[in-house]
This record gives C-alpha cells, structure tokens and sequence, in this order.
C-alpha cells in the first residue's frame, strides 16, 4: 500500500509587512488571545471570467496573468502558482495552502470553480482546462447544482463558440469514460464533460468529477485529443524516442506536463496523468481517480492499480506492465497481482530504465521517501510511501534523474541509482500501442 507522499512545506500564504521582526514579540501576545486558526485564514476572491472570454482570453500572456492577479504583500500569489519555471502552465486552486481559501468563479459569479490550469505556447495563451467539479476535493454535490453548473457552461460555450455542440455519449468498451458535449468553430475548440449523464434521470450514477476545456482552434496535445470520439493515445511510440535529450551526460525526456497533485493523496494519479497528457491521452486525475478507486486522504492501493491499469489500458491503446514490486525486501516479479518470488536485479532494474528512456518512455516509480537523499534536497520532514516519474538517468554519476507531481522546480531531480534500487517499491510501465 502507498499512502501519497503530499509535498510538504509550512502550507500557508504569509503577508511581507514592513518592521515584521520588531513586530514578532507584539504578534506572540495578541496571538495567545485569538484561536490560530482564526487569525491566519485568508479569505480571498478571484473571478476568472478575463481568461474564458473570447476574443479577448486569446491575448493573454504570462505577464498578463500576473498583472491581473498580484500577489500585492503576500509572500507568493495566493491566487495562482506557476507549475513550471518557464511559466507555461499555471493553477488556480480553491484551496491553495491551508490557512487560503479563494471562491474562483466563472460566469459573473454564477458558477463556482474548484481549480483551473491555464496553458500558454511560446508566451501566448493555448487554453484552459477548468475542474468545475471533483468529489476529490468537494465530496458531493446536489443534483440540482451539478446541472446548474453544467447547463450554465453549456450555454457560454455555445455562444463563445458560436456554434452549437455535439453530444458525447459515453462508451467504456470504446474507451470514452464520459459523458458531455464537444464544440468546434473557427473561433476555437472547447469539451464539457462529465462521469455522470446530466441529460438522463434514469442512470444516476455517483457524481464524480465535472470538467471544461477551451483553446484555440490550433491547440495540439490534450486539447486536441480531447475532442476525438475514441480516448486513446494520439502520439505514436515510434516518435517518443524524439523527446529525448542529452546533456553534460544526462539522458532524459522533455515535454512531459507537469500536474501538482495538490493535498491529496492522488501521487499515483497524478503522474499517471502526465504519463496520459505526455501521449496526447486527455483523461486526468479525477477521471483516473473514478477508475482506480482512490481514495484522496489516503493514497492508491499500487497492486489494485496493477489490477485497474491493467483492465482499462486497452481502452487506450496503451499497454500497462508492472515490471517490478517490493517484497519481504526484494524487488521481484509480479504475476496475476501475486509475488511470484523470481528476483528483479539490479542490472535488470538498470536495463529496464535505460531501455524506456532511450525510447522516450517515462517509468511510473513507487518509493519511499525520507530514506536516502536526493537532489534537490526533500524536507527531512518527508517520509512514506510516494509515485514518481523517472525520466532519465546519467551513467557517469550513476544517477537516475526523476520527476515529482508538486509543481514547479520538481521538473528534474536526481538520486544516486543504488540508492533508488533500494528504496523502490514497484516500477511500471505503461506506454502506447501504435507505432
């Protein structure tokens, strides 16, 4: 069992006032005469309208956003993070640290936001992709505001768009995990989807997640793969091996998104869903959440998502293989979700790695945290169990280098390849079928 490693840091948005430190004596005495939790919470209100308006969202740059949205005295933006350095990709969170909370709205504040991430290209805007709903994060809503939302969405799509939708019905034996409706204008492109048939009384399944996607009628990736009728890899494995880079003896692979998993113990997900944007897949956490049963407080099962990923692989064209799992201190083979007791060695763990990367395929790695050090340095704090991508490897400093999902400046990180023989806990591999 892995129970998600969340990144950890104080977790907390602190303001930069001047003469803080004369204040720091003064603060201690008021502070003992207010609860904690009270005097910290920050309440804040973003309205991302600006950024899902057209034309008009279609002009925003980076520097844009962070005009629009100042981080005024706070230590860093309260209202969004960047999740990589370059500023590509950037989240706005309803919850965002532990004492913040932020109503993100859309729509003139009629509809609430639980997330949303803002690609942009070559310092232009690309699109959005908006979790107006996950159980993850909100547990459950009514029937009655689900629609609400969706319907609401629905309308300002169309007129956005200037085009009236098509309906996707879902279909799991063809891979389509959703219900929902596509749009497509020389305007631009846009998805709104769900698990749960808003259009259908008579098949109430548990509302799990509720997401949109809007970008320009240009936009690639899992914005183009998202309008397809089948959700399958629309990247080739025979182009992967373009990914790969070299560097001051570094072997690794590019363009791989990055996704913060955020507070919840979604690591597995989480860097499945990078593994599935980095193959043109547009399916996310929540939606691999719903299929491996997640549990968000307390981490994934890693042989039930053996026995998950395995099931629904195909559905993607895609194929899913545990190459090697932790037991009674030994990396072994796993067979039918059973210890088979056939020892994975070190020189068969290395092939393995190099192999993949060479091919442009990144390694799904289970591990425990806190136990050898790695660079960047983790908190000492970290321990237990955490999913990670590995992405390369340097045979000179017999590295491997890796790849955590918690935002921007764990893009590339290394550990010592002895070291990370020890402390795994499964690798798998996962990787598409097409040539």
């Amino acid at each position: 069992m892995i129970h998600c490693y969340t990144r950890y840091s104080s977790d907390s948005v602190t303001s930069n006032k001047p003469d803080f430190c004369i204040l720091v004596i003064l603060a201690v005495f008021i502070l003992a005469l207010i609860p904690t939790t009270e005097a910290q919470q920050i309440k804040l209100e973003a309205n991302l309208d600006p950024i899902i308006m057209l034309p008009e969202a279609y002009q925003k740059t980076p520097q844009d956003l962070e005009k629009d949205f100042p981080k005024g005295n706070y230590e860093r933006n309260p209202y969004f993070q960047w999740l990589t350095k370059k500023k590509d990709r950037a989240i706005f969170k309803r919850r965002p640290a532990s004492n913040v909370e932020i109503e993100l709205t859309i729509l003139n504040g009629e509809v609430s936001v639980e997330e949303l991430i803002i690609d942009f290209k070559d310092g232009k805007f690309l699109g959005v992709t908006a979790s107006v709903f996950n159980r993850g994060d909100q547990g459950q809503i009514s029937d009655e505001e689900f629609s609400k939302r969706f319907m609401a969405i629905g309308k300002h799509l169309s007129k956005q768009l200037d085009t009236r939708p098509r309906k996707r019905q879902g279909h799991a034996t063809r891979g389509v995990m959703t219900h929902g409706y596509v749009w497509s204008s020389p305007r631009g492109k846009a998805v709104l989807l769900c698990n749960h048939d808003v259009g259908d009384p008579t098949k109430p399944e548990k509302k799990e997640f509720m997401r949109m996607r809007l970008a320009r009628k240009d936009a690639k990736g899992i914005y183009e793969a998202a309008l397809q009728e089948r959700s399958q890899a629309t990247v080739r494995k025979s182009k992967l091996a373009q990914n790969v880079r070299e560097s001051d003896g570094n072997v690794f692979i590019t363009g791989i998104p990055m996704v913060d998993q955020g507070n919840k113990g979604y690591c597995v997900v989480a860097s499945a869903q990078r593994l599935f944007e980095y193959y043109g897949i547009a399916c996310d956490m929540h939606q691999l959440a719903q299929l491996a049963e997640s549990d968000p407080s307390k981490g994934t099962n890693t042989l039930y998502i053996n026995q998950q990923l395995g099931k629904i692989d195909y559905l993607f064209k895609t194929r899913f293989v545990c190459l090697a799992v932790a037991h009674e201190g030994r990396l072994v083979e796993l067979e039918d979700d059973q210890f088979v007791g056939k020892d994975i060695s070190r020189r068969s763990y290395d092939k393995f790695i190099y192999k993949n990367i060479e091919d442009g395929i990144p390694l799904l790695w289970s591990m425990q945290l806190g136990i050898k050090p790695e660079e960047p340095k983790i908190n000492p704090q970290a321990n237990g169990g955490h999913m990670r991508l590995i992405i390369g490897y340097n045979k000179a400093k017999q590295q491997i280098i890796f790849t955590d999902s918690w935002g921007a400046g764990h893009e590339f990180k290394t550990m010592d390849h002895d070291d990370a023989y020890e402390v795994t806990q499964g690798l798998y591999l996962m990787k598409p079928t097409v040539n």
